[in-house]
């Protein structure tokens, strides 16, 4: 390959050689001519700058006509890319060009890699409409919720109860249209490069049996039993976002499992991590549900996830923190049988 890419770079030195020693040639004669026919004498100085002149001026009006005739290929060359940068500038990436280049140059690289963004660019245009959609859709069931017992409140003869009960629900979709814009707000936070991130060293165990006490009145309503085995540990983490990530799993448990049901957290460390698992008894999941548990809008049971509330969005929001701490999470569980959360940070 290197001898190969030296002969190509002698052949172009040579090539340039004889092109100059032509133009200096051709330049000598047509200084000889135009001295002979004007019948002037000049100098040797005066007959060199001639010279110099007539080869510069060849020069050029090669390089010229060179580009005059070549502009075309060139042209054709670049039009697909420049169509495809059209279409994108409109919002159509379904774009691939034809990569013509022998070998690999750099004019294959560029084409290349504007296929490479325009697919990219699809994938991030597909996930936006669909966010679009998913947020459309979730923001407009209790929407029309509230409108409906809204309209039902103004009959003058509905019976207190009923009135107390839609006005009860009116508050509940509220609520829920209220922390849906409020985790909308906290994904889209995270997902940008400007959202705090403040790592220190604080003990583990302490958050969470501080966040488990906190919610005791949630878990204590439904009669549910719950079992801490905290080592001493401690990790380097942004502690604030540690704990909206053990407050939305807790959270979940709770929602999902039956009343007089158990919920165990763990929290050990290993040689090179530290492990927190939160087990429940509740529902559980099948493998399509586990599969898609983290994405967003995602409801592993829909109907369940309506009456408590549910927005499909805190799992979502629990995943991006633990990536932004170069941790690992995992999910198992089967339908009746509960469900395990296993989280890793780096020790």
């Amino acid at each position: 390959m290197k001898a190969k890419q030296a002969g190509k770079v002698l052949a172009w030195v040579l090539a340039w050689i004889l092109f100059l020693w032509g133009v200096w040639t051709a330049a000598y004669y047509a200084g000889n001519g135009i001295t002979a026919w004007t019948g002037w004498s000049p100098s040797a100085y005066g007959r060199q700058l001639l010279s110099n002149g007539i080869s510069l001026f060849l020069i050029f009006g090669s390089a010229m006509t060179a580009g005059h005739m070549t502009r075309p290929k060139q042209q054709r060359a670049f039009q697909p890319i420049l169509d495809a940068f059209r279409r994108m500038s409109k919002g159509d990436f379904n774009i691939s060009i034809e990569n013509k280049a022998k070998g690999r140059n750099w004019f294959g690289d560029m084409v290349d890699s504007i296929n490479t963004m325009a697919a990219e660019l699809g994938e991030l245009e597909t996930m936006r409409q669909e966010f679009i959609s998913n947020v459309s859709h979730e923001i407009q069931s209790p929407l029309t919720s509230i409108r409906g017992f809204a309209r039902a409140l103004q009959n003058p003869d509905l019976p207190l109860e009923t009135r107390r009960h839609y006005l009860s629900i009116i508050e509940t979709e509220s609520s829920r249209l209220s922390r849906m814009s409020d985790h909308l707000l906290k994904l889209t936070s995270l997902e940008s490069k400007h959202h705090p991130f403040e790592p220190k060293l604080y003990r583990l165990d302490r958050q969470l049996k501080s966040i488990i006490l906190s919610l005791e009145p949630q878990w204590a309503e439904k009669g549910l039993e719950v079992e801490a085995e905290l080592e001493e540990v401690t990790v380097t983490a942004d502690e604030e976002l540690m704990s909206q990530v053990w407050i939305n799993l807790l959270h979940n448990s709770i929602k999902f499992t039956p009343p007089g049901g158990t919920l165990t957290v763990k929290a050990v460390r290993t040689r090179k991590e530290v492990s927190v698992v939160l087990t429940d008894t509740g529902i559980g999941l099948n493998e399509e549900e586990k599969e898609h548990i983290f994405e967003r809008f995602y409801k592993a049971d829909r109907s369940r996830s309506r009456a408590a509330g549910g927005s499909g969005l805190g799992l979502a929001i629990v995943k991006k923190i633990v990536d932004m701490h170069e941790g690992g999470i995992e999910v198992e569980g089967s339908p009746g049988e509960g469900t395990r959360f296993r989280i890793t940070l780096p020790g």
